[in-house]
């Protein structure tokens, strides 16, 4: 097939105006470096149960519940693929425990309680992530990833008992099994994080992002001691505890792009 002059002149010129298309609706995304800074709000909640067969034929079951507001700000970098960050988060929360004990055919209660408590962690998070532009100035994408946080306060106040910081290892409830104190590396955690964010240009190298995500929490090195210290005081050979630690957070930064 042969082209004439003038129409391969006006194929190229439409061509050109393709591609020139192209390049702007991808300008957005194609700036693969950038860091920002913002704030963090969100909810955190713990339901599990210990459960225990003794030596002695007896049973044990404790129950937690604990519902905490998150608060806190945090830098990023990103990389068009994956997102580096680093957090100061705090918390307030409130909780209710209970443990029974069955001997025999009956249960009995040992302790039940309320209380509020706090606490406050330096995060560091890497979150994979896919972009995918879906407007000329917003892009889509998908996050997976892990954050570890590193706890810097602990406290409980008990109702109708004192406030104590678990840095300073006051109360027996905070000793190991072998009498110790816990250090607040105790309460150190990892998380896995699944969500979603949306990037929106505003002018020049600056932009708008949002996210929203949920993080699971993996056992606490408290709570691994928890299952100890219930083997040597009750003679529990096998308690399990089961449940979940998590919740939401919704995410707000200002970001910036380097060319």
């Amino acid at each position: 097939m042969k082209f004439k002059p003038g129409a391969q002149t006006a194929l190229l010129i439409h061509f050109t105006a393709i591609l020139a298309a192209a390049a702007e609706a991808a300008d957005f995304p194609a700036r693969s470096f950038s860091a920002g800074g913002g704030g963090v709000a969100g909810y955190t909640f713990t339901r599990y149960v210990l459960e225990a067969g003794t030596e002695s034929g007896g049973e044990i079951q404790s129950a937690q519940t604990m519902d905490r507001f998150d608060y806190g700000g945090f830098l990023f970098f990103d990389a068009n693929y994956g997102e580096l960050a680093v957090l100061v988060q705090g918390g307030s929360s409130g909780y209710g425990e209970t443990m029974e004990a069955k001997a025999g055919d009956s249960w009995g209660t040992v302790s039940s309680g309320t209380g509020a408590g706090a606490e406050m962690s330096l995060g560091f998070s890497f979150l994979g992530k896919y972009p995918v532009q879906i407007a000329e100035k917003m892009r889509l994408f998908p996050l997976l990833g892990l954050e570890y946080r590193v706890a810097l306060r602990e406290w409980r106040q008990p109702e109708g008992g004192i406030t104590y910081d678990r840095t300073e290892g006051r109360l027996p409830e905070d000793r190991d099994k072998d009498g110790n104190s816990y250090s607040l590396a105790a309460w150190n955690s990892l998380r896995i994080a699944i969500g979603a964010g949306l990037d929106y240009a505003l002018t020049g190298p600056w932009y708008v992002r949002g996210e929203l995500l949920f993080g699971f929490r993996l056992p606490t090195g408290y709570e691994n001691g928890v299952l100890e210290m219930t083997k040597r005081q009750f003679g529990a050979p096998d308690p399990k505890l089961t449940g979940l630690t998590g919740g939401p957070a919704v995410k707000v930064a200002l970001g910036y792009h380097f060319l």
